[in-house]
């Protein structure tokens, strides 16, 4: 959803050429990265334990990727 945000802000700043919708932009995804890393991810973390850290191992913050498949291990 945050993404989604920025797309259209970043979008509209492009289309209209606006240094102002850019810089709305910029302090919008500042706030977002801000509310991820002092509100969200401590209550995640809270709730999920050691669940919600191995997921933050494998899955990127901003850019989702796929999750790297786990190598056999050797015994």
């Amino acid at each position: 959803m945050y993404l989604g945000v920025l797309s259209v802000a970043f979008g509209w700043a492009v289309l209209f050429r606006s240094q102002e919708i850019l810089l709305y932009g910029l302090v919008v995804a500042l706030l977002f990265h801000l509310a991820v890393l002092v509100i969200e991810e401590p209550s995640l973390r809270r709730l999920f334990g050691a669940e919600y850290e191995e997921y933050c191992r494998t899955v990127g913050r901003w850019i989702p990727t796929r999750p790297l498949p786990e190598l056999p291990r050797k015994s």
